[in-house]
């Protein structure tokens, strides 16, 4: 691969690098504690100590003779860690983040949303752990007592099945239906994700969302707005209320009623939506990794925060189509379907429903991808072949080509041309390691796995019709 002079820049992350100050404290206490708001947060080192800044010294000499000359994707992979150290320091020093973390609270466009918070068990052997958010039910409630008493209960419902993590509780922000995906509820989720990365030791590849009844109704209309946030998903005794799915491509999703919850229509309306997720997986060639438990003998209230098996039905089809089915018994635990995955930071697929955007987000991106708000209908699909240095994007019945490509030296070959297809149209670009867009695109999202090297902008290389 071509070699090009680095830049002062690289020879600071690396620096950096070898001072450590990249990662959060890893003092967190091993087994289970909770955070009730008099609990300081995890200390931070803002600098090392003389030792250690007498041991980088002796070493300077030789960074800088192994920095001379760096690759392309090493040149980023510098920058990268530089930028995130960077952020880690001053976003740890923020008055108002400290607060937040200290309080169990976040503030934010008028409204509150109190949590709360236990760490239990031993981070990896990267120091990190991952991230549960439990959503409580209730719903409408005049009086906000309902809803109170279900999130002091959401407290420990899940917690059992935690082997490891940072378990948070949120209580809604209003008393109404839609109580877990009020507009301005997706900013404080946002932030309370970055707060867990920045100060608890989170990974950012393994943040979960789960939740029950209202919580359930919750994880439907937060998952298709903010699926490249969460690793996986677990939806019980919940009602979608027609939300549509095609952004799920990327994250698993485990449904879950009883057999007998005819409310709402909720038994039928999930064995529905695993069906619609079957013919999403069959449309977009993959993805929509999903499994549907339907509780045999329950009604509303059914157990998926255990390890032991329970009785379900055995072909969800067959019950959507009212044919003859069996039963099975199975370990119905969303932990340990949450468990079982991964975020891909950066998938070589993505679908987009522009349509199911959460307006009140400060990020317009999704993945490797970026639209203004004013962009709020059709479907991009978006397939990257990393082989060939290109991206294939196709769209229906998008308003306009105000779409932006994210590009990331982790996913392409900066040493060469990347082909651009747009609805049938190719352009070359020449990608640059921008670090204005560096800087830009990780404030966005404070997360360290979306921090992109440039960014073309579609109406610019296409026009915009």
């Amino acid at each position: 691969m071509k070699k090009i002079k680095a830049l002062p820049a690289v020879l600071l992350a690396l620096c950096l690098l070898i001072s450590g100050c990249g990662n959060a404290s890893s003092s967190l206490p091993e087994g289970e504690s909770e955070t009730d708001g008099t609990e300081e947060p995890a200390a931070v080192s803002a600098s090392p100590s003389t030792d250690e800044t007498e041991g980088e010294e002796d070493m300077t000499a030789d960074v800088i003779e192994e920095a001379k000359e760096l690759t392309l994707s090493e040149q980023a992979e510098a920058i990268r860690n530089e930028l995130w150290a960077a952020y880690c320091e001053k976003e740890r020093a923020d008055e108002t983040r400290i607060s937040e973390d200290k309080k169990n609270a976040i503030s934010m466009d008028g409204v509150t949303m109190k949590y709360g918070i236990k760490t239990v068990g031993k981070a990896d052997e990267n120091g990190l752990y991952p991230l549960y958010i439990a959503l409580h039910g209730g719903g409408s409630d005049e009086t906000g007592r309902i809803n109170d008493d279900q999130w002091r209960q959401m407290a420990s419902y899940y917690l059992g099945g935690v082997k490891n993590g940072v378990y948070v509780n949120p209580r809604a922000v209003r008393d109404t239906w839609d109580c877990h995906s009020n507009p301005e509820s997706y900013p404080i989720y946002d932030r309370l994700i970055e707060n867990m990365i920045l100060f608890r030791n989170v990974d950012p590849n393994r943040v979960y969302i789960l939740g029950f009844s209202a919580g359930g109704d919750g994880v439907y209309q937060i998952t298709p707005r903010m699926t490249d946030r969460f690793a996986a998903a677990n939806m019980s005794a919940g009602h979608p209320n027609g939300v549509k799915l095609e952004s799920l491509y990327n994250m698993p999703l485990q449904l879950q009623v009883g057999i007998n919850d005819s409310a709402y229509n909720r038994n039928k309306v999930t064995a529905e939506y695993d069906y619609l997720l079957e013919k999403l997986g069959k449309k977009y060639g993959g993805g929509y990794i999903h499994k549907t438990n339907i509780h045999i003998g329950h009604a509303h209230n059914f157990a998926d925060y255990d390890d032991a098996k329970h009785e379900i039905v055995d072909d969800v089809s067959a019950f959507f189509r009212n044919k003859d089915y069996g039963t099975t018994k199975e370990v119905t635990s969303a932990l340990r379907f949450l468990d079982q995955y991964v975020r891909d930071p950066l998938p070589d697929t993505v679908v987009w429903n522009l349509g199911v955007r959460a307006s009140m987000r400060r990020t317009d991106s999704f993945f490797w991808l970026s639209a203004p708000k004013t962009v709020s209908s059709g479907i991009v699909t978006a397939r990257a072949d990393r082989e060939a240095n290109s991206v294939t994007i196709e769209t229906d019945k998008v308003s306009d080509r105000s779409l932006s490509v994210l590009l990331s030296a982790r996913m392409f070959d900066f040493t060469k041309p990347v082909t651009i297809v747009l609805d049938g149209e190719s352009r070359e670009v020449t990608p640059e390691i921008r670090r204005e867009v560096m800087e830009e695109t990780l404030a966005e999202r404070g997360d360290p796995e979306w921090i992109f090297e440039d960014k073309i902008d579609l109406s610019s290389l296409f026009g915009e019709n």
